[in-house]
């Protein structure tokens, strides 16, 4: 059995690109602290976009191009991208805020501990979807290594996850 790191979307669009914000950028150096430190098996997550992003549900609710595969703005950002250098890890790409792949690739965990961004969005849908899969297994999110769209939304999704009986560490 595994103990699991997973880093959601920290890829460049979403820390100081397209859809960046000054709370992503603040939380780099706690993220690759945690990378650089974590004992156990790693996970990165990718929102990975098609061309035709704006013609999607999600383009025609966000029409902000974002997390083009292949662009700079979808690759992880450099210092988490550093922080993972030397590190073995697998790399999933997901169309949509959760990854329906991700309970099936992590049959062997013994636990999971989510970073990364958006609090309320991406990392809330994986968080959840872990649950849903494992309820006996521990869950944990540090809010220190989380950034929401806003402030109010990020706290609003740990409030969240901690009803759902997942574990808010430095929060």
């Amino acid at each position: 059995m595994k103990d699991y790191l997973i880093v959601v979307d920290m890829q460049k669009d979403f820390v100081d690109g397209a859809l960046g914000t000054s709370e992503a950028v603040a939380i780099l150096p706690a993220v690759a602290e945690k990378i650089k430190n974590f004992k156990g098996e790693i996970v990165v997550t990718f929102d990975t976009h098609g061309e035709n992003y704006m013609e999607t549900a999600e383009g025609q609710k966000l029409p902000v191009p974002h997390c083009i595969r292949g662009t700079e703005g979808w690759r992880l950002h450099s210092v988490v991208a550093e922080a993972l250098n030397g590190r073995n890890y697998t790399a999933v790409e997901k169309p949509t805020f959760g990854s329906v792949q991700l309970p099936e690739l992590l049959k062997d965990a013994a636990s999971f501990e989510l970073i990364g961004l958006c609090t309320d969005i991406c990392v809330v849908s994986n968080a959840l979807l872990l649950k849903a899969h494992y309820p006996e297994l521990p869950i944990a999110v540090d809010a220190a290594c989380c950034a929401g769209v806003t402030p109010e939304t990020h706290r609003a999704a740990l409030s969240t996850m901690s009803c759902c009986q997942i574990e808010i560490k430095n929060g």
